[in-house]
């Protein structure tokens, strides 16, 4: 069935809580590698620590998919139970995680946060194939991008801002300054009062059949949904498969600058390494400004998507801002100034923007409506597989690139900016946008290919 396109303030209530979901995701990527190295952890050692992040990622979204795709209720609907879990769970892990007494209790909290905030995020993704048709995806996903750039700007610059009004940016080794203590609290109010705003101002569509979903839903066993949850991923469709090729780049590079990027620039630009100096804790709190202003950046630009992508195509310009966000990244190798990071940011922004928009926009219409979570929840394989790849070989790497020697981490900023180069040219290569609004919709030369079959089914939104 065709959808009804929804106004702007509905597809505000069902983005908005992003914001609290990227009020986690923030504080943990600007934050936690300071606290790491905070609680004794070596420069070296950090990416293995941050293993726990993806893996928990890789296991959790595609059960989190599966489940949501199988759940109604007739107040609760289908994704926000989800929502609701990962949220109270995600708040908890956010206050341990600044009192953590040792780098085991971070390491293992961090664990615990990253699978909760998938919990509420993956359905989100999946929520905007639900409810919009596909004339109106690329604004429901570029309205995700604002509020994950809005929080992430507020939530990347708490430790500065209470810094700056007092608050105690140092304290003695081994010890997380209350500066950080105090924006983790403020994230975990934030986290969920801004989901549960979406969970009681959004009402779900019901299953269009409601009666063939209860009866699929009696006869699966928990045997027929691990059957279905592996052999899925070896049966997706084939804009998914090219799409994964392009994230795997893309989300390298992220990774190698949201571990690094700390320690890097706190090394090579301000000079120190020692966590409890003034410099390493003035350059870290400058980070979190950098992250923040590129989260700003990817808000306004989330935007602007929509209008580019019309004007031209969603893989055309998710090329160009992948580009742009290498070039970025490459830039900071060459910066002495602190402030001039800021234009750094602008690349990386834009980067971050499409990253979180173009892909989603690209597959919502290549997927079957009924396995929407489930294949939403194995996309974020290409999201996790190359953070694991990133945390077992970036060390390595450095190591070779800087002779064996210390490791100099300003040089996974190089190493992450050609990547994400590579990932820009590949998206417009390799990918086939089978659900563009600026086609002209053709027969398929393949009946078998379920990509294209997906398009023509009458089932799907199909572009005025």
């Amino acid at each position: 069935m065709q959808k009804p396109q929804l106004s702007i303030g509905q597809i505000f209530n069902m983005s908005f809580g992003f914001l609290g979901i990227q009020f986690g995701f923030a504080l943990q990527n600007a934050n936690v590698s300071r606290i790491f190295q905070t609680l004794g952890a070596d420069p070296e050692d950090i990416p293995i620590l941050w293993l726990a992040a993806p893996i928990t990622g890789l296991l959790v979204q595609p059960v989190i998919g599966y489940l949501s795709d199988r759940t109604w209720h007739p107040v609760w609907g289908r994704r926000r139970p989800f929502f609701a879990i990962g949220a109270i769970l995600a708040t908890l892990a956010l206050i341990i995680m600044p009192n953590s007494g040792a780098l085991w209790i971070a390491a293992g909290t961090l664990w615990i946060m990253d699978a909760s905030i998938n919990i509420s995020m993956e359905p989100f993704r999946a929520f905007v194939g639900d409810m919009l048709p596909s004339q109106q995806r690329t604004t429901g996903f570029a309205m995700q991008s604002f509020f994950i750039g809005i929080g992430a700007v507020i939530a990347s610059m708490l430790p500065w801002f209470f810094s700056q009004i007092g608050v105690s940016n140092e304290a003695a080794e081994h010890m997380i300054p209350d500066s950080v203590r105090y924006a983790f609290y403020v994230g975990a109010i934030a986290f969920l009062g801004a989901v549960a705003w979406t969970i009681f101002t959004t009402k779900e569509y019901p299953p269009e059949d409601m009666e063939e979903f209860k009866a699929e839903k009696a006869k699966s066993s928990f045997m027929d949904g691990v059957k279905e949850t592996v052999g899925g991923i070896f049966n997706m469709p084939k804009t998914m498969a090219q799409l994964a090729v392009v994230q795997f780049f893309s989300w390298f590079a992220l990774f190698a600058m949201w571990i690094y990027t700390t320690s890097a620039v706190t090394s090579h630009i301000y000079g120190s390494s020692d966590t409890s100096s003034a410099a390493y804790n003035e350059g870290a709190d400058w980070v979190g400004i950098c992250f923040g202003a590129y989260s700003a950046i990817a808000a306004i630009v989330a935007f602007l998507l929509p209008v580019i992508a019309n004007a031209t195509s969603r893989k055309f310009t998710h090329m160009v801002c992948l580009i742009l966000g290498g070039l970025g990244l490459i830039s900071i190798y060459f910066i002495q100034d602190p402030k001039l990071l800021l234009l750094s940011m602008v690349g990386v922004g834009v980067a971050w923007a499409s990253i979180l928009t173009m892909p989603y926009a690209i597959l919502a219409g290549a997927l079957p409506a009924k396995k929407m979570g489930y294949y939403m929840g194995v996309f974020n394989f290409f999201i996790v597989i190359p953070q694991i790849t990133a945390a077992g070989i970036l060390g390595y790497m450095l190591k070779l690139m800087s002779g064996g020697g210390a490791v100099e981490p300003i040089q996974a900023m190089i190493v992450g900016g050609i990547s994400m180069i590579i990932s820009g040219i590949l998206a417009y290569l390799i990918v086939k946008d089978v659900d563009d609004p600026n086609l002209v919709p053709t027969e398929p030369t393949d009946p078998d290919d379920e990509a294209l079959r997906s398009y023509f089914d009458p089932k799907f939104s199909k572009p005025s």
